[in-house]
Protein backbone atom coordinates (compact mmCIF):
# COMPACT_ATOMS: atom_id res chain seq x y z
CA UNK A 1 0.00 0.00 0.00
CA UNK A 2 1.21 3.48 -0.79
CA UNK A 3 1.99 5.47 2.30
CA UNK A 4 0.02 8.62 2.97
CA UNK A 5 1.85 11.90 2.42
CA UNK A 6 3.03 13.53 5.61
CA UNK A 7 0.74 16.12 7.08
CA UNK A 8 1.97 19.69 6.54
CA UNK A 9 3.74 21.14 9.54
CA UNK A 10 2.22 24.14 11.21
CA UNK A 11 4.66 27.03 11.13
CA UNK A 12 4.82 30.73 11.66
CA UNK A 13 4.92 33.00 8.62
CA UNK A 14 8.42 33.44 7.26
CA UNK A 15 10.09 36.64 8.51
CA UNK A 16 10.00 38.68 5.33
CA UNK A 17 8.53 42.17 5.15
CA UNK A 18 5.02 42.37 3.78
CA UNK A 19 4.81 43.75 0.23
CA UNK A 20 1.24 44.93 0.79
CA UNK A 21 1.31 47.01 3.95
CA UNK A 22 3.54 48.44 6.62
CA UNK A 23 4.96 45.58 8.64
CA UNK A 24 4.69 46.59 12.31
CA UNK A 25 6.88 43.69 13.46
CA UNK A 26 9.68 44.72 11.12
CA UNK A 27 9.37 48.35 12.14
CA UNK A 28 9.50 47.44 15.83
CA UNK A 29 12.46 45.12 15.30
CA UNK A 30 14.45 47.76 13.42
CA UNK A 31 13.60 50.44 15.95
CA UNK A 32 14.80 48.23 18.80
CA UNK A 33 17.98 47.37 16.91
CA UNK A 34 18.51 51.07 16.22
CA UNK A 35 18.13 51.93 19.89
CA UNK A 36 20.57 49.18 20.75
CA UNK A 37 23.13 50.54 18.29
CA UNK A 38 22.63 54.13 19.44
CA UNK A 39 23.13 53.04 23.03
CA UNK A 40 26.35 51.23 22.09
CA UNK A 41 27.68 54.26 20.23
CA UNK A 42 26.57 56.66 22.96
CA UNK A 43 28.34 54.71 25.70
CA UNK A 44 31.58 54.28 23.78
CA UNK A 45 33.70 56.41 26.12
CA UNK A 46 32.72 54.15 29.05
CA UNK A 47 34.45 51.15 27.45
CA UNK A 48 37.97 50.58 26.18
CA UNK A 49 38.59 50.91 22.45
CA UNK A 50 39.74 47.30 22.54
CA UNK A 51 37.34 45.00 24.40
CA UNK A 52 38.81 42.83 27.10
CA UNK A 53 36.87 39.77 25.96
CA UNK A 54 35.64 38.52 22.61
CA UNK A 55 32.25 36.88 23.15
CA UNK A 56 30.63 34.49 20.70
CA UNK A 57 26.95 33.53 20.90
CA UNK A 58 25.56 30.33 19.47
CA UNK A 59 26.54 29.94 15.82
CA UNK A 60 24.32 27.21 14.41
CA UNK A 61 20.62 27.93 13.73
CA UNK A 62 18.15 26.18 16.01
CA UNK A 63 15.39 23.98 14.65
CA UNK A 64 12.95 26.86 15.00
CA UNK A 65 13.86 30.44 14.26
CA UNK A 66 14.52 32.81 17.15
CA UNK A 67 12.16 35.52 18.24
CA UNK A 68 13.26 39.19 17.90
CA UNK A 69 14.19 39.51 21.59
CA UNK A 70 16.54 36.54 21.37
CA UNK A 71 18.07 37.83 18.14
CA UNK A 72 18.71 41.23 19.72
CA UNK A 73 20.29 39.58 22.75
CA UNK A 74 22.66 37.67 20.49
CA UNK A 75 23.45 40.90 18.67
CA UNK A 76 24.30 42.55 21.97
CA UNK A 77 26.79 39.80 22.78
CA UNK A 78 28.62 40.43 19.52
CA UNK A 79 28.52 44.19 20.07
CA UNK A 80 29.95 43.81 23.57
CA UNK A 81 33.02 42.12 22.10
CA UNK A 82 33.45 44.46 19.14
CA UNK A 83 36.21 46.97 18.49
CA UNK A 84 35.02 50.40 19.61
CA UNK A 85 35.96 53.09 17.03
CA UNK A 86 33.64 55.69 18.56
CA UNK A 87 35.90 55.92 21.65
CA UNK A 88 38.01 59.13 21.72
CA UNK A 89 41.09 57.02 22.45
CA UNK A 90 40.71 54.82 19.38
CA UNK A 91 43.85 56.01 17.62
CA UNK A 92 45.40 52.79 16.39
CA UNK A 93 44.13 52.38 12.86
CA UNK A 94 42.49 54.01 9.87
CA UNK A 95 39.02 53.20 11.19
CA UNK A 96 37.19 56.35 12.31
CA UNK A 97 33.78 56.55 13.96
CA UNK A 98 30.87 56.08 11.54
CA UNK A 99 29.11 59.07 10.06
CA UNK A 100 25.42 59.21 10.98
CA UNK A 101 24.08 59.49 7.43
CA UNK A 102 26.33 56.66 6.30
CA UNK A 103 24.94 54.40 9.02
CA UNK A 104 21.39 55.21 7.90
CA UNK A 105 22.26 54.67 4.24
CA UNK A 106 23.79 51.29 5.08
CA UNK A 107 20.44 50.24 6.53
CA UNK A 108 18.56 51.49 3.47
CA UNK A 109 21.07 49.74 1.20
CA UNK A 110 20.36 46.46 2.96
CA UNK A 111 16.61 46.99 2.80
CA UNK A 112 16.60 47.86 -0.90
CA UNK A 113 18.80 44.83 -1.60
CA UNK A 114 19.53 46.10 -5.10
CA UNK A 115 22.34 44.57 -7.12
CA UNK A 116 24.73 46.72 -9.13
CA UNK A 117 25.51 43.75 -11.34
CA UNK A 118 23.03 45.05 -13.92
CA UNK A 119 21.00 48.18 -14.56
CA UNK A 120 17.59 46.57 -14.28
CA UNK A 121 18.56 45.30 -10.81
CA UNK A 122 19.57 48.79 -9.60
CA UNK A 123 18.33 51.43 -12.05
CA UNK A 124 18.66 54.61 -10.01
CA UNK A 125 21.63 53.37 -7.98
CA UNK A 126 23.61 52.49 -11.10
CA UNK A 127 23.15 56.07 -12.33
CA UNK A 128 24.07 57.37 -8.89
CA UNK A 129 27.33 55.43 -8.88
CA UNK A 130 28.29 56.65 -12.35
CA UNK A 131 27.50 60.25 -11.49
CA UNK A 132 29.23 60.26 -8.11
CA UNK A 133 32.39 58.53 -9.32
CA UNK A 134 32.55 61.04 -12.19
CA UNK A 135 32.20 63.93 -9.73
CA UNK A 136 34.86 62.51 -7.41
CA UNK A 137 37.28 61.97 -10.29
CA UNK A 138 36.86 65.50 -11.60
CA UNK A 139 37.06 66.91 -8.04
CA UNK A 140 40.49 65.28 -7.76
CA UNK A 141 41.52 66.93 -11.02
CA UNK A 142 41.11 64.10 -13.51
CA UNK A 143 39.90 65.23 -16.94
CA UNK A 144 36.31 65.56 -18.05
CA UNK A 145 34.84 62.18 -18.85
CA UNK A 146 36.74 60.45 -16.08
CA UNK A 147 34.99 58.09 -13.69
CA UNK A 148 35.27 54.72 -12.05
CA UNK A 149 33.68 52.11 -9.88
CA UNK A 150 33.11 51.41 -6.18
CA UNK A 151 34.98 48.46 -4.73
CA UNK A 152 35.13 46.36 -1.61
CA UNK A 153 38.30 47.88 -0.15
CA UNK A 154 41.54 49.38 -1.43
CA UNK A 155 43.08 45.98 -2.08
CA UNK A 156 40.46 45.29 -4.73
CA UNK A 157 40.77 48.80 -6.15
CA UNK A 158 44.52 48.36 -6.56
CA UNK A 159 44.05 44.93 -8.13
CA UNK A 160 41.55 46.25 -10.68
CA UNK A 161 43.87 49.16 -11.48
CA UNK A 162 46.78 46.85 -12.28
CA UNK A 163 44.64 44.41 -14.28
CA UNK A 164 43.28 47.36 -16.28
CA UNK A 165 46.76 48.78 -16.86
CA UNK A 166 48.06 45.38 -17.96
CA UNK A 167 45.30 44.89 -20.49
CA UNK A 168 45.30 48.49 -21.68
CA UNK A 169 49.03 48.27 -22.37
CA UNK A 170 48.68 44.98 -24.26
CA UNK A 171 50.60 42.97 -21.68
CA UNK A 172 47.91 40.51 -20.62
CA UNK A 173 49.90 37.54 -21.94
CA UNK A 174 53.35 38.73 -20.88
CA UNK A 175 54.50 36.65 -17.93
CA UNK A 176 57.67 38.77 -17.60
CA UNK A 177 55.85 42.09 -17.05
CA UNK A 178 56.62 44.00 -13.84
CA UNK A 179 55.22 46.68 -11.55
CA UNK A 180 57.35 49.34 -9.86
CA UNK A 181 56.46 50.86 -6.50
CA UNK A 182 58.22 52.25 -3.44
CA UNK A 183 59.72 50.02 -0.78
CA UNK A 184 57.01 51.34 1.57
CA UNK A 185 54.09 50.60 -0.79
CA UNK A 186 51.09 48.70 0.54
CA UNK A 187 51.07 44.90 0.71
CA UNK A 188 47.99 44.83 -1.51
CA UNK A 189 50.25 45.26 -4.54
CA UNK A 190 51.99 41.95 -3.83
CA UNK A 191 48.58 40.31 -3.46
CA UNK A 192 47.46 41.80 -6.77
CA UNK A 193 50.43 40.37 -8.66
CA UNK A 194 49.84 36.95 -7.10
CA UNK A 195 46.21 37.02 -8.28
CA UNK A 196 47.40 38.12 -11.72
CA UNK A 197 49.61 35.05 -11.94
CA UNK A 198 52.90 36.95 -11.71
CA UNK A 199 55.80 35.94 -9.47
CA UNK A 200 56.67 37.89 -6.34
CA UNK A 201 59.78 39.17 -8.12
CA UNK A 202 57.54 41.05 -10.57
CA UNK A 203 57.07 43.74 -7.92
CA UNK A 204 60.17 45.93 -8.03
CA UNK A 205 60.67 47.89 -4.82
CA UNK A 206 62.22 51.30 -5.42
CA UNK A 207 64.19 52.87 -2.53
CA UNK A 208 62.69 55.72 -0.52
CA UNK A 209 64.33 58.87 0.81
CA UNK A 210 64.70 59.87 4.47
CA UNK A 211 61.04 61.00 4.50
CA UNK A 212 59.73 57.71 3.16
CA UNK A 213 59.05 58.94 -0.39
CA UNK A 214 59.90 57.05 -3.55
CA UNK A 215 63.17 58.30 -5.06
CA UNK A 216 62.55 59.47 -8.68
CA UNK A 217 66.23 59.09 -9.61
CA UNK A 218 66.22 55.49 -8.42
CA UNK A 219 63.02 54.89 -10.40
CA UNK A 220 64.61 56.25 -13.59
CA UNK A 221 67.65 54.05 -13.07
CA UNK A 222 65.47 50.97 -12.64
CA UNK A 223 63.42 51.85 -15.72
CA UNK A 224 66.60 52.25 -17.78
CA UNK A 225 67.76 48.80 -16.73
CA UNK A 226 64.39 47.26 -17.57
CA UNK A 227 64.42 48.92 -20.99
CA UNK A 228 67.84 47.46 -21.70
CA UNK A 229 66.58 43.94 -21.00
CA UNK A 230 63.28 44.46 -22.84
CA UNK A 231 61.22 43.88 -19.71
CA UNK A 232 57.73 45.37 -20.07
CA UNK A 233 56.28 47.56 -17.32
CA UNK A 234 52.62 47.24 -16.39
CA UNK A 235 52.55 50.35 -14.22
CA UNK A 236 54.40 52.61 -11.85
CA UNK A 237 52.52 52.81 -8.55
CA UNK A 238 52.91 55.95 -6.46
CA UNK A 239 51.60 56.04 -2.90
CA UNK A 240 49.75 59.03 -1.49
CA UNK A 241 49.94 58.10 2.17
CA UNK A 242 52.13 55.15 3.17
CA UNK A 243 50.79 52.84 5.83
CA UNK A 244 53.10 53.65 8.73
CA UNK A 245 54.12 57.26 8.31
CA UNK A 246 51.71 58.68 5.74
CA UNK A 247 54.41 59.70 3.27
CA UNK A 248 53.44 60.95 -0.18
CA UNK A 249 55.58 59.98 -3.13
CA UNK A 250 56.59 62.95 -5.37
CA UNK A 251 53.63 62.71 -7.70
CA UNK A 252 54.53 65.46 -10.16
CA UNK A 253 58.06 64.17 -10.92
CA UNK A 254 56.74 60.61 -11.16
CA UNK A 255 53.98 61.72 -13.54
CA UNK A 256 56.59 63.46 -15.70
CA UNK A 257 58.68 60.29 -15.84
CA UNK A 258 55.66 58.18 -16.79
CA UNK A 259 54.54 60.59 -19.50
CA UNK A 260 58.02 60.70 -21.00
CA UNK A 261 58.22 56.91 -21.10
CA UNK A 262 54.52 56.34 -21.92
CA UNK A 263 53.90 54.35 -18.75
CA UNK A 264 50.73 53.92 -16.72
CA UNK A 265 50.78 55.80 -13.41
CA UNK A 266 48.53 54.43 -10.69
CA UNK A 267 48.28 56.32 -7.40
CA UNK A 268 47.38 54.29 -4.34
CA UNK A 269 45.65 57.11 -2.49
CA UNK A 270 43.69 54.87 -0.14
CA UNK A 271 44.89 57.01 2.77
CA UNK A 272 45.56 60.40 1.28
CA UNK A 273 43.50 60.97 -1.86
CA UNK A 274 40.58 62.37 0.17
CA UNK A 275 42.77 65.41 0.87
CA UNK A 276 42.42 66.27 -2.81
CA UNK A 277 38.67 66.78 -2.49
CA UNK A 278 38.93 70.31 -1.05
CA UNK A 279 41.04 73.23 -2.18
CA UNK A 280 42.58 73.93 1.22
CA UNK A 281 44.37 70.56 1.34
CA UNK A 282 44.91 69.78 -2.34
CA UNK A 283 48.57 70.83 -2.14
CA UNK A 284 49.25 67.73 -0.05
CA UNK A 285 48.61 65.52 -3.08
CA UNK A 286 49.82 67.84 -5.84
CA UNK A 287 50.12 65.86 -9.05
CA UNK A 288 47.29 63.46 -8.24
CA UNK A 289 45.45 64.81 -11.25
CA UNK A 290 48.20 63.47 -13.53
CA UNK A 291 47.44 59.83 -12.69
CA UNK A 292 45.90 57.31 -15.04
CA UNK A 293 44.13 55.68 -12.11
CA UNK A 294 43.59 56.45 -8.42
CA UNK A 295 42.50 54.40 -5.44
CA UNK A 296 40.60 56.44 -2.85
CA UNK A 297 39.09 55.14 0.41
CA UNK A 298 36.64 57.57 2.06
CA UNK A 299 36.15 54.96 4.81
CA UNK A 300 39.60 55.67 6.24
CA UNK A 301 38.99 59.24 7.40
CA UNK A 302 35.58 60.65 6.42
CA UNK A 303 33.58 58.16 8.50
CA UNK A 304 31.88 56.44 5.59
CA UNK A 305 30.91 53.00 6.83
CA UNK A 306 32.79 50.01 5.46
CA UNK A 307 33.35 49.28 2.81
CA UNK A 308 33.90 52.41 0.80
CA UNK A 309 36.72 52.33 -1.71
CA UNK A 310 36.72 53.50 -5.30
CA UNK A 311 38.90 53.09 -8.34
CA UNK A 312 38.87 56.26 -10.44
CA UNK A 313 40.31 56.47 -13.95
CA UNK A 314 41.09 59.22 -16.40
CA UNK A 315 39.77 56.88 -19.10
CA UNK A 316 37.07 54.75 -17.48
CA UNK A 317 36.43 52.97 -20.75
CA UNK A 318 39.69 51.08 -20.10
CA UNK A 319 38.04 49.52 -17.06
CA UNK A 320 35.14 48.24 -19.13
CA UNK A 321 37.50 46.94 -21.80
CA UNK A 322 39.43 44.99 -19.18
CA UNK A 323 36.42 43.31 -17.57
CA UNK A 324 33.76 43.15 -20.30
CA UNK A 325 32.09 39.76 -20.71
CA UNK A 326 28.76 40.68 -22.29
CA UNK A 327 26.62 39.34 -19.40
CA UNK A 328 24.60 37.22 -21.87
CA UNK A 329 22.09 36.24 -19.19
CA UNK A 330 21.00 39.86 -18.59
CA UNK A 331 18.96 42.30 -20.66
CA UNK A 332 21.13 44.71 -22.64
CA UNK A 333 22.28 47.85 -20.88
CA UNK A 334 20.35 51.00 -21.71
CA UNK A 335 23.05 53.30 -20.32
CA UNK A 336 26.81 53.04 -20.30
CA UNK A 337 27.09 49.36 -19.45
CA UNK A 338 26.18 47.11 -16.56
CA UNK A 339 28.00 47.45 -13.25
CA UNK A 340 29.22 43.88 -13.56
CA UNK A 341 31.05 44.93 -16.72
CA UNK A 342 33.02 47.76 -15.14
CA UNK A 343 35.11 45.90 -12.62
CA UNK A 344 35.98 42.54 -11.17
CA UNK A 345 32.95 42.17 -8.91
CA UNK A 346 29.66 40.89 -10.26
CA UNK A 347 27.05 41.03 -7.56
CA UNK A 348 27.54 44.24 -5.58
CA UNK A 349 25.37 45.96 -2.99
CA UNK A 350 24.64 49.64 -3.43
CA UNK A 351 27.52 50.75 -1.21
CA UNK A 352 27.66 53.98 -3.17
CA UNK A 353 24.52 55.02 -1.25
CA UNK A 354 26.35 55.47 2.07
CA UNK A 355 29.15 57.43 0.40
CA UNK A 356 26.70 59.69 -1.43
CA UNK A 357 24.55 60.37 1.64
CA UNK A 358 27.59 60.80 3.91
CA UNK A 359 29.19 63.35 1.60
CA UNK A 360 25.88 65.17 1.31
CA UNK A 361 25.63 65.33 5.09
CA UNK A 362 29.17 66.67 5.49
CA UNK A 363 29.23 69.08 2.57
CA UNK A 364 32.52 70.44 1.30
CA UNK A 365 32.92 72.55 4.42
CA UNK A 366 32.38 69.51 6.61
CA UNK A 367 34.91 67.48 4.63
CA UNK A 368 37.44 70.26 5.08
CA UNK A 369 36.68 70.44 8.80
CA UNK A 370 37.34 66.71 9.17
CA UNK A 371 40.67 67.08 7.36
CA UNK A 372 41.61 70.23 9.31
CA UNK A 373 40.95 68.50 12.61
CA UNK A 374 43.01 65.45 11.70
CA UNK A 375 46.01 67.56 10.68
CA UNK A 376 45.74 69.74 13.78
CA UNK A 377 45.72 66.71 16.10
CA UNK A 378 48.78 65.27 14.37
CA UNK A 379 50.62 68.57 14.75
CA UNK A 380 49.69 68.83 18.42
CA UNK A 381 50.80 65.31 19.23
CA UNK A 382 54.04 65.75 17.30
CA UNK A 383 54.84 68.89 19.28
CA UNK A 384 54.13 67.11 22.58
CA UNK A 385 56.29 64.12 21.71
CA UNK A 386 59.14 66.20 20.27
CA UNK A 387 59.46 67.95 23.62
CA UNK A 388 60.98 64.83 25.15
CA UNK A 389 63.95 64.98 22.78
CA UNK A 390 64.22 61.20 23.00
CA UNK A 391 61.93 59.97 20.24
CA UNK A 392 62.44 59.39 16.56
CA UNK A 393 59.25 60.64 14.91
CA UNK A 394 58.15 59.48 11.48
CA UNK A 395 55.33 61.44 9.90
CA UNK A 396 54.24 62.91 6.61
CA UNK A 397 51.66 65.23 5.11
CA UNK A 398 48.63 63.65 6.70
CA UNK A 399 47.34 62.51 10.09
CA UNK A 400 49.63 59.56 10.83
CA UNK A 401 52.50 59.71 13.30
CA UNK A 402 54.83 56.84 14.23
CA UNK A 403 57.54 57.05 16.87
CA UNK A 404 60.13 54.97 18.69
CA UNK A 405 62.88 55.81 21.21
CA UNK A 406 66.20 56.85 19.74
CA UNK A 407 69.16 54.58 20.28
CA UNK A 408 67.32 51.34 21.03
CA UNK A 409 68.15 48.14 19.20
CA UNK A 410 65.40 46.04 17.63
CA UNK A 411 64.81 43.85 20.68
CA UNK A 412 64.67 46.78 23.09
CA UNK A 413 62.33 48.71 20.78
CA UNK A 414 59.99 45.74 20.60
CA UNK A 415 59.92 45.42 24.39
CA UNK A 416 59.35 49.16 24.86
CA UNK A 417 56.53 49.25 22.30
CA UNK A 418 54.74 46.29 23.90
CA UNK A 419 55.01 47.71 27.41
CA UNK A 420 53.97 51.23 26.39
CA UNK A 421 51.01 50.05 24.30
CA UNK A 422 49.69 48.09 27.30
CA UNK A 423 50.13 51.09 29.57
CA UNK A 424 48.19 53.22 27.11
CA UNK A 425 45.42 50.64 26.79
CA UNK A 426 44.96 50.67 30.54
CA UNK A 427 44.05 54.34 30.15
CA UNK A 428 41.77 53.58 27.17
CA UNK A 429 44.22 54.97 24.62
CA UNK A 430 44.84 52.57 21.75
CA UNK A 431 47.82 52.88 19.39
CA UNK A 432 49.10 50.29 16.93
CA UNK A 433 52.57 48.76 16.96
CA UNK A 434 53.96 48.46 13.41
CA UNK A 435 57.38 47.09 12.51
CA UNK A 436 59.11 49.68 10.34
CA UNK A 437 62.73 50.08 9.22
CA UNK A 438 63.73 47.11 11.37
CA UNK A 439 62.27 48.39 14.64
CA UNK A 440 58.87 48.41 16.31
CA UNK A 441 57.15 51.78 16.57
CA UNK A 442 53.99 53.04 18.13
CA UNK A 443 51.65 54.65 15.63
CA UNK A 444 48.85 57.13 16.21
CA UNK A 445 46.19 57.75 13.57
CA UNK A 446 44.70 61.14 14.42
CA UNK A 447 41.53 60.90 12.35
CA UNK A 448 39.12 60.43 15.26
CA UNK A 449 37.02 63.61 15.58
CA UNK A 450 36.16 62.74 19.20
CA UNK A 451 39.80 62.95 20.32
CA UNK A 452 40.48 66.10 22.36
CA UNK A 453 43.61 67.88 23.48
CA UNK A 454 43.26 66.26 26.90
CA UNK A 455 43.54 62.81 25.34
CA UNK A 456 46.70 63.80 23.49
CA UNK A 457 48.15 65.32 26.66
CA UNK A 458 47.51 62.04 28.51
CA UNK A 459 49.03 60.05 25.67
CA UNK A 460 52.21 62.15 25.68
CA UNK A 461 52.44 61.96 29.47
CA UNK A 462 52.24 58.16 29.47
CA UNK A 463 54.81 57.90 26.70
CA UNK A 464 57.13 60.14 28.70
CA UNK A 465 56.72 57.88 31.74
CA UNK A 466 57.74 54.90 29.63
CA UNK A 467 60.79 56.79 28.37
CA UNK A 468 61.79 57.69 31.91
CA UNK A 469 61.85 53.99 32.79
CA UNK A 470 64.35 53.15 30.07
CA UNK A 471 67.87 52.39 31.27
Amino acid sequence: MASAPPAPRASQPLPFASPEQLDPQLQDFLEQASRQLCSWLGSASQRSPLPGLSVLPGVEPALEGLEPAALLADLQLVMDGAYNPNHPGALAHLDPPPLAASVAADLICAGLNNNLLAEELSPSLTRLERSLTAWLAEQLGLPAGSGGVAASGGTLSNLMALVTARRCRGLATRADAVVLASADAHVSLAKALAVMGLPAAALHAIPVDHEGRLDPAALELELDQLAQTGTPVIAVVATAGTTVRGAVDPLLPLASICRKRELWLHVDGAIGAVFGLVAGHRFRVAGLEQADSITINPQKLLGITKTSSLLLLARPQCLAEAFHTGLPYMEPSWGNGHGGETGLQGTRPAEILKLWLGLRQLGLEGIEAVLDGAIQRRRQLAALLEASGRLQLRGGSFHLLAFTPQGLDAAAAECWSQHTRQRLLQEHLMLSRPLYAGRHHLKAVLGNPHTRSSHLDSLARLVQLSLDELP
